[in-house]
Parts: C-alpha cells; sequence; structure tokens
C-alpha cells in the first residue's frame, strides 16, 4: 500500500494510549513520509487524564517522546487544512480511539469540524477509513452509526485488546493493538506478535 501521507485522529474516548503508541509506530515507520495528527477538543481532557498531559504547548513532542520529523499537528478547527480536500494525496486515515459522537458525525457526514471533514473526504475518494470506536455497552444509535459508516466504507476497529500474547502491561497491550491496526492498512510492523497455532 502507498502510505506516503497517513491522518490520525484522537478523539475524546478512554484509550488515549492506544493513540499515542500508534503516533509512535508511525514516527519510526520508514514506509510513512508525513502524518496529519488532529486532536478534537475532548480529546486533549483525556489525554490530561490518562496520560497526564495536561499542557497543551508541544503536546506531539511529549506524546512522541521525541521531537517529530514527519509528522504534523493540525487544529480540529481548521477546516481549510490540507487533509480537508480530496485533491490532497492521502493513504488513508485512523481515528484512534474514536469516540461515539466523532461516529455519529462522520456516520451522517456532518464534516463539522477537521476530524469529520477529513475522514469524509476519505469515504468518498475510497481511501482506507479506520474507526477505532471506544465503548461499552453499545447502545443501538452506536450500533445504527457503525452499520452506516461500514455501509460508506470505514472499517470498525473495536478498541479490543489482545490477551493471547500474552501482554505483561497496558503499554504493550496498547503497542500491539496499534499494531494490529497498521497491519490492516498493509503496514505490519516489525516485532509485532503473530499468533501461529500450528507451532
Amino acid at each position: 500500500m502507498e502510505a506516503a501521507n497517513l491522518t490520525v485522529a484522537l478523539t475524546g474516548a478512554s484509550g488515549a494510549i492506544l493513540g499515542r503508541e500508534l503516533l509512535r509506530a508511525l514516527e519510526a515507520d520508514e514506509r510513512v513520509a508525513r502524518v496529519h495528527f488532529v486532536a478534537s477538543e475532548n480529546s486533549l481532557r483525556v489525554l490530561a487524564e490518562e496520560l497526564g498531559l495536561s499542557d497543551r504547548n508541544n503536546l506531539l513532542e511529549r506524546l512522541l517522546d521525541a521531537i517529530p520529523l514527519k509528522t504534523v499537528q493540525l487544529a480540529d478547527a481548521d477546516i481549510g487544512a490540507s487533509i480537508a480536500s480530496g485533491s490532497y494525496p492521502s493513504g488513508g486515515m485512523i481515528v484512534l480511539p474514536c469516540s461515539m459522537g466523532t461516529l455519529a458525525a462522520i456516520a451522517l457526514g456532518l464534516a463539522n469540524s477537521l476530524i469529520a471533514r477529513a475522514a469524509d473526504v476519505t469515504l468518498k475518494e475510497r481511501r482506507p477509513l479506520i474507526l477505532c470506536v471506544r465503548e461499552t455497552p453499545f447502545n443501538r444509535i452506536h450500533l445504527r452509526n457503525m452499520t452506516l459508516a461500514a455501509e460508506a466504507g470505514a472499517v470498525i476497529f473495536p478498541c479490543i485488546p489482545a490477551f493471547y500474547n500474552p501482554p505483561v502491561d497496558s503499554v504493550e497491550m496498547a503497542r500491539q493493538f496499534a499494531c494490529r491496526v497498521l497491519a490492516h492498512i498493509g503496514l505490519p510492523q516489525p516485532g509485532a506478535f503473530v499468533w501461529k497455532p500450528e507451532e
């Protein structure tokens, strides 16, 4: 898969560590030339509560624990950003974690933020859109919106961790999940656990 440019969005659902590990994997992946990172306003509160990142200054650098070389942050209010246009070349978009509010906006085509607009563009251009939904239990509205998004071309990829590795801590669990997501879009990661029952 041509994945020179990818978009990653973090929204206001629990699971900030999952998004962090995805961003770190993409920053280190030589097959990826550019990552556009968008954090919703609600995600910033989750980042503060779950990862202790209450200072918005240098947020990306603190998420990556390094100076970003190819990942750039865009404001969710910037609906004129490059990723808001279908003419901008992109290998796809991952929303991790994806809140039910963001899912609803995408499923209904509201395009009322950069995240929702970029997802809408991804769907209309028939590029991969991975929605890592995070909620439990699901109500009928959630299920209907997931169906609508899937029918429009999105992949519903719930934030369900694997236990067959077995993970030693939450960081390893999050890293393995990020690896599963990236493998799904054609970017298998070195060191990712692969189940081999025949062995």
